[in-house]
């Protein structure tokens, strides 16, 4: 569904992304690891057009991405959910949700109704500002947002960032409910290693901006921990 290809980008002087593969196929969860400031966010921009690559391809469901606006890539069926949620705080819920409705290439103008069965709590805070939620409220926010696209790829940030543990329990079987019985094929950068084993069902490690380390979750082993994860 997503292939890259010798992918490289620079940051001002910096060189952040060196030569870096990743096929993610179509059904699958994708997780992508490492330290912090390895390049896993940078690589998402580059994915979703926030930030452009120096060389290499980047392709959806075989459609070269490089040249297209973020926004065409939403369109062409991508959901983003960036690291830090990024939701309109003042805004309502429902403004917020309707936003994604936007971006959407056709299809109905109203909220699906399946965001309300995935996130409950946003039914009860529709009128709420998005400010005023919880974080974990927050996060279910940004991806209900994401979802409004009815994308075929959901693309997830760090999505246990600073959510208290009950929430984060929710996100993984939403994760795994869209995946197994919807069969939307999910990338997620986390550092959560439990999180990771038990959502994801492939792996990509980057360390300094390279590749190394990639396969099935049961592949993740104590000793690839140690020696890409460990701090």
């Amino acid at each position: 569904m997503l292939t890259i290809k010798a992918v490289n980008q620079f940051y001002g002087g910096s060189h952040t992304l060196w030569d870096v593969d990743l096929t993610v196929p179509a059904g699958s969860r994708m997780c992508i690891m490492g330290r912090n400031g390895m390049g896993k966010t940078t690589l998402l921009k580059c994915i979703m057009g926030l930030q452009a690559v120096s060389s290499g391809s980047i392709a959806f469901e075989g459609v070269d991405l490089v040249p297209c606006p973020a926004e065409q890539r939403a369109k062409a069926g991508i959901g983003y959910v960036p690291q830090g949620r990024e939701i309109f705080s003042h805004l309502t819920v429902e403004e917020n949700l309707r936003v994604g409705l936007g971006v959407r290439k056709n299809g109905p103008r109203a909220i699906p109704s399946r965001i309300f069965d995935l996130f409950p709590v946003l039914r009860q805070m529709l009128h709420r500002r998005g400010g005023d939620l919880s974080g974990g409220q927050q996060q279910q926010l940004a991806i209900g947002r994401a979802l409004v696209l009815e994308p075929k790829l959901l693309i997830l940030d760090e999505p246990t960032e600073g959510i208290q543990p009950n929430i984060v329990h929710e996100i993984g079987d939403i994760v795994l409910r869209l995946n197994e019985d919807e069969g939307l094929t999910v990338l997620l950068v986390e550092q959560k290693l439990p999180f990771a084993r038990r959502v994801a069902s492939e792996f990509c490690i980057l360390d300094k901006g390279r590749r190394v380390a990639a396969g099935e979750i049961g592949e993740l082993t104590d000793q690839v921990v140690r020696e890409h994860l460990s701090v």
